[in-house]
């Protein structure tokens, strides 16, 4: 689409268990004055980082994964099988010319991940728009250009630290956010990071054995205390985005209602049956089969219902099959209510 906001929208009424179709501009007819529209405002730092051997010149690369400290991340090494421990090596341009930035595989962990320490003096963050390229997802099989480097972002982005964007906020445009403002909805931001981990499949049989991944979030006063208002006044809480449904829930079932200013980690796993406690309205794109936010999805069509809950979601995915939407990160939306 040339603008963000001329996505599809395809509404699902959970207490209805109807099916319709709109545009992502329609979305305003959802939201009533004393609402609160809740956006996840993590910002996609350019993840991926090419770097040669400093003793044979081999080419790898570097997909940034979580900071550790300061000029020290856990990455994804590619090709990784044979990059040990101690190796030195030299990090690209994204134009492709050798840097004076060098860094060491300090050891790897059982998932084959490795722990790098960039020598230098200031942050590798605030060097990343000369020498990352946007992390898009792994099922987009193209290098990423120039567009994607504002495109994968959204308008509202703030904070560094995501390696995936969080893809339902995508549709919005500043004008947009302000037109809902305007009729009396409420804005707040909630802030997590978005690990690699978000596109992993659910390979075991029984999903209890399923190991989720960590991220970090924020949850600050301003925030906490626009969705307490709500609450308090009857309004709705619509949480744009799966990764703002986890930072709300997961303060949820630390502290109750009403919540709590909080940082800290998650690793929450949202399936069914399960209730929520914070989010009325869910705003989200099409997402890949056998993964963590289907479910997340499916638990909330019908909460505390697994087959309900499993029987519209597959009911709306096949009819947007039929519709031809478009799935995914660069996708067309899904408004559950």
């Amino acid at each position: 689409m040339k603008e963000r906001d001329e996505s599809r929208l395809m509404v699902v009424d959970r207490a209805k268990a109807t099916i319709s179709h709109h545009r992502f501009q329609d979305i305003e007819h959802h939201l009533k004055p004393g609402d609160a529209l809740v956006m996840n405002d993590s910002r996609v730092i350019p993840a991926r980082l090419s770097a040669v051997k400093l003793e044979t010149g081999a080419k790898i690369e570097l997909f940034l994964l979580e900071e550790i400290s300061r000029n020290e991340w856990w990455v994804m090494l590619k090709p990784g099988k044979r990059v040990k421990p101690g190796v030195q090596l030299t990090l690209r341009q994204r134009t492709g010319g050798l840097t004076n930035i060098a860094a060491e595989l300090l050891e790897k962990n059982k998932e084959g991940h490795g722990r790098v320490r960039f020598n230098l003096q200031e942050n590798i963050l605030d060097r990343l728009d000369e020498l990352g390229e946007t992390p898009l997802p792994p099922y987009i099989l193209r290098i990423p250009d120039a567009i994607d480097s504002s495109r994968y972002q959204t308008v509202y982005a703030a904070q560094d630290g995501s390696v995936a964007a969080p893809t339902a906020g995508l549709h919005f445009t500043n004008s947009f956010l302000q037109q809902i403002r305007r009729q009396g909805v409420k804005t707040a931001c909630v802030t997590l990071h978005v690990g690699h981990g978000t596109f992993a499949p659910v390979k075991v049989e029984t999903i209890e054995d399923h190991v989720m991944h960590h991220e970090s979030f924020h949850l600050n006063e301003f925030t906490v205390n626009a969705i307490n208002d709500v609450k308090t006044n009857g309004g709705k809480i619509l949480a744009v985005g799966t990764t703002t449904m986890r930072v709300l829930e997961s303060v949820y079932r630390s502290y109750g209602n009403p919540l709590q200013p909080t940082d800290g980690r998650t690793d929450i796993f949202i399936k069914p049956p399960c209730d929520f406690g914070v989010v009325d309205h869910l705003l989200t794109n099409f997402h890949l089969p056998q993964s963590t936010l289907l479910m997340l999805i499916s638990a909330f069509a019908a909460p505390g219902k697994v087959e309900e809950g499993r029987e519209l979601v597959m009911k709306a995915y096949h009819e947007a099959i039929r519709e031809r939407y478009r799935f995914f990160s660069y996708g067309d939306a899904m408004l559950l209510l």
